[in-house]
């Protein structure tokens, strides 16, 4: 395979034969490959629509002009000096400047790193730490958080000695802070550069080959720190095969996404597969499903991906403006378990299908409902596995279990990532041999052969397809002076499918803290937001193992039989 990075696992050359005799790795061909060949069928085919939910006009990129971009950016990041095989970060509301930044740094021979917007110091400090990356290209303001000045922060601090730039995306009319560079007006190389033969030279001497990495995509776990999941060119194309084959998705559809393109959901299926196919595709900066209506209906969408939560708030606005979608046809949706209703809903309201799937960081979408299949079964199962990966429900012993049984849910095949950039230990705890993985969730085998997620064996909350990350908020709240135990758990949500709840054992005669001081607490310690807790359990003392381990699944169910049991009457 192409240059190793620590934590990337073997993978026998027999594996490697057969993945590509199959045509689930190609080899010498990558993502890049299928971009350049697009735009040299039709240049002027609209590649990227950039919508803005704070009223800026939309702007639109053909395929001819947003490859003349991505060179642009490759000659940049030659002239800053980013050699191959370095890591670059992206921290970006989803608009074409991610494409074309993402698609200069691979031409350039970079691996990126994407980063979610809801990233704070805290996280950025740890991942950019970790990766050594050089460049980093943040967005001004976002949502009403500064993100330029953030980025500054980080760079002049002396904590990150390997970050030497700072690239800032203006969306306003605010300076750059000193110490970044403007993205238009500093980072861009001249259009000319684009031309050069010189560079056109450097750009094939560092083409990239299937099996090389394209991606560091971080992701929230049980370990009490993000995990640099390990993807090539290679792994992330077999895991958007699906796109094509399962779907019949192809270059005269058109795609919408406003889950954020540094999310494997968005960077896999929202950018590669679709510019790799040659279709259009629209992003929404900040979710607002009134406009996303609008945007189906002027634009054309036949299909989007994204998480439950999405669908159930695209049908309340349709509910609101019964705006008709004559075009969209499609909702690949995962994250978070589907409600019976929404199934129904998203045909009645919506004039779609909507597919069930699951998948993770570390594989993309494994098991997936068919087109066609009866709302029933979208509602009672997360699919059965697609051609080219296996899954297996096994008990404690590692027998698998009976139609009907629940157990560890375990996967393998030519999507299955590459390991965790740094943490071989992570990856090995959680690989039983023979090239399976152990995913962490609990599942129950269907007579069908598919699958339905019924709990996680992780400590995981997944608010609205977000993972939290439970072991940190645990670790920063047990610091908290008028705490002395802490166990963060999920309680069932309605619409975002999961929430976070805190619950405490306080110190004795310490003032009990409130879910606002706990929150402000998180706050001070750099904790983003979108990981507070929106509840707050005191309880007396925690349910545990004899070897003094918390038992949450205990812990959880006592809690959700508390909210559901009726007051009491009043005397």
């Amino acid at each position: 395979m192409g240059t190793r990075v620590e934590g990337q696992r073997e993978i026998d050359d027999a594996t490697v034969a057969h993945y590509r005799a199959m045509g689930w790795w190609r080899g010498d061909r990558t993502h890049l490959d299928d971009f350049l060949d697009r735009v040299a069928a039709d240049p002027e085919a609209t590649a990227v629509v950039s919508v803005h939910a704070d009223g800026r006009p939309t702007e639109r990129h053909t395929y001819g002009e947003l490859e003349r971009l991505t060179r642009r950016c490759a000659a940049a990041f030659i002239a800053m000096g980013i050699e191959p095989g370095d890591v670059v970060s992206m921290q970006l509301p989803n608009a074409w400047e991610f494409p074309a930044i993402v698609f200069g740094a691979l031409r350039a021979g970079a691996i990126v790193n994407p980063l979610v917007p809801i990233f704070r110091r805290r996280e950025l400090l740890f991942i950019l730490g970790r990766t050594e990356a050089k460049a980093l290209f943040v967005v001004d303001r976002y949502r009403g958080f500064d993100h330029a000045s953030m980025g500054c922060e980080l760079a002049e601090s002396g904590e990150l000695p390997a970050l030497r730039h700072v690239v800032v995306v203006r969306t306003g009319d605010d300076a750059v802070p000193a110490g970044a560079a403007d993205f238009l007006d500093g980072f861009l190389a001249a259009d000319e550069a684009a031309d050069d033969p010189a560079l056109l030279a450097e750009l094939a001497r560092r083409r990239r080959q299937g099996d090389d990495l394209i991606e560091i995509q971080f992701t929230s776990g049980t370990t009490g720190e993000p995990k640099g999941v390990l993807h090539s060119f290679d792994t992330v194309y077999s895991g958007g095969r699906s796109i094509g084959e399962v779907y019949g998705l192809g270059e005269t559809d058109v795609c919408f996404m406003a889950s954020t393109l540094a999310h494997q959901t968005g960077f896999g299926f929202g950018m590669l597969e679709t510019l790799g196919r040659g279709m259009k595709v629209v992003y929404q900066d900040a979710w607002q499903p009134e406009q996303a209506l609008d945007v189906f209906v002027e634009e054309g969408v036949t299909w989007t991906v994204g998480a439950t939560t999405f669908v159930m708030d695209l049908v309340a606005a349709q509910q609101r403006s019964k705006r008709e979608v004559p075009a969209f046809r499609l909702f690949i949706c995962g994250g978070a378990a589907i409600p019976p209703h929404v199934v129904h809903q998203t045909h009645e309201f919506l004039g779609a299908e909507l597919v069930a799937v699951w998948g993770m960081t570390e594989n993309m979408i494994v098991t997936t409902t068919r087109v066609g299949d009866p709302p029933e079964l979208v509602a009672d199962s997360d699919g059965t596995p697609v051609d080219y990966m296996e899954v297996r429900i096994v008990d404690e012993a590692g027998a698998e279990v009976p139609v009907g049984g629940v157990g560890a849910l375990q996967v393998r095949g030519p999507s299955q990532a590459l390991g965790y950039f740094k943490r071989p230990d992570i990856y090995a705890a959680a690989s039983p041999g023979e090239g399976w993985f152990d995913t962490g969730d609990l599942a129950r085998r269907r007579a069908d052969g598919g699958i339905r997620i019924s709990g996680r064996t992780k400590d995981l909350v997944i608010r609205g397809g977000e993972n939290i990350p439970v072991a940190e908020i645990e670790n920063v709240l047990f610091t908290h002076p008028e705490v002395l135990e802490v166990a963060v758990v999920a309680l069932p949500h309605e619409r975002l499918g999961e929430q976070a709840c805190a619950v405490i054992v306080p110190r004795e005669g310490a003032t009990v803290p409130t879910l606002a001081e706990l929150t402000e607490y998180l706050s001070e310690k750099g904790m983003a937001k979108q990981f507070w807790p929106e509840h707050l359990r005191v309880v007396g003392s925690m349910p545990k193992t004899p070897s003094g381990k918390i038992q949450k699944f205990q812990l959880r169910a006592a809690l959700v039989e508390a909210d559901a049991a009726p007051a009491p009457a009043s005397g």
